[in-house]
């Protein structure tokens, strides 16, 4: 378990710093359920969402992703056009040759070792994983940790923050592509193509006002059934590459996304060299300005910030 605590720290304090528990209290669990190879996070009784590792899947994602007050998910685990887009996810294409977000496990697949609930119970609870970069008959390229902290600030809004850090185990070349890191797919419902919207942090509109801007953050949200809910995806001010560029799409994809737009032909990761991703979901009632994703944006970049210097 020691390698567990050395991820946790960061993720935990991060999520206890940015804002201070509702007053009542949400009771939150996570309980694995080997069998159906799952994680599962309910929130005061009702489902949350579930971390899914299953053997045979391209790499592990959460669905669903409910809505505080509809209690569906806001995401899709499959929808045309690109059906391989699983919810909210991490994955990447063009790694060594091998395609780690969509195509056949034949091109790549990232494994999961098996999830560890490191905290089952109480205001938050802490998921920690390991997963594998390979293809079958060779040698994994990545050993991935990753740290999930769950938590409910709000009756109006669920946080996933995400920590991950990638072990290079041999020297990485990753070819430009749009299929890279950090990503959610939301319901048709809920896309611009339906109605909703999609804005950055500074203001712009859709798919035409979003993509290719770096910004801190993205906000997704529409109506459905007379409810507004969204999702939103913050990055870490430390991350590398911040402030992503992002590749958004109208049809409810968005993604802070480096590897689109290098630095030069193509992104190098050397072996050896450990490199940590962090980034905020929040889940939540209303539409940006009704969310308050602005400021949460600011808490969560001050606490980032304060953690980094400890």
């Amino acid at each position: 378990m020691e390698r567990w605590h050395r991820l946790i720290p960061a993720a935990v304090l991060i999520a206890a710093m940015v804002m201070p528990l509702r007053a009542e209290g949400a009771q939150i669990t996570a309980q694995l359920e080997a069998n159906r190879m799952r994680v599962v996070v309910d929130i005061d009784g009702e489902r949350f969402t579930c971390y899914k590792y299953g053997s045979l899947q391209k790499y592990p994602y959460f669905w669903p992703v409910n809505g505080p007050t509809s209690g569906k998910s806001v995401t899709t685990e499959t929808s045309w056009p690109y059906p391989h887009h699983h919810s909210l996810f991490f994955g990447c294409d063009q790694v060594n040759g091998g395609n780690y977000w969509q195509d056949s496990n034949e091109r790549g697949q990232i494994v999961s070792q098996g999830p560890k609930i490191v905290v089952a119970e109480g205001s938050s609870v802490t998921i920690a994983d390991e997963c594998l970069w390979r293809q079958p008959g060779k040698d994994p390229v990545i050993r991935d940790r990753r740290t999930i902290v769950i938590s409910a600030p709000r009756d109006d809004l669920r946080l996933i923050d995400f920590e991950i850090t990638l072990d290079p185990l041999v020297d990485i070349r990753i070819g430009r592509t749009n299929h890279s890191l950090f990503s959610a797919r939301m319901v048709p419902e809920l896309s611009v193509d339906s109605g909703g919207a999609l804005i950055n942090a500074q203001g712009d509109l859709a798919e035409k006002g979003t993509f290719g801007v770096a910004s801190p953050w993205c906000d997704y949200s529409g109506t459905r059934e007379g409810i507004t809910e969204g999702l939103a995806i913050l990055q870490d001010p430390t991350n590398r590459w911040y402030p992503s560029k992002w590749f958004t799409r109208n049809y409810g994809f968005f993604s802070p996304t480096p590897m689109y737009w290098p630095e030069g032909e193509h992104t190098e990761i050397a072996k050896g060299q450990p490199l940590t991703l962090r980034y905020r979901v929040v889940v939540h009632d209303g539409d940006v300005k009704e969310a308050g994703i602005a400021k949460l944006f600011a808490e969560y970049e001050a606490a980032a910030k304060e953690s980094a210097n400890r």
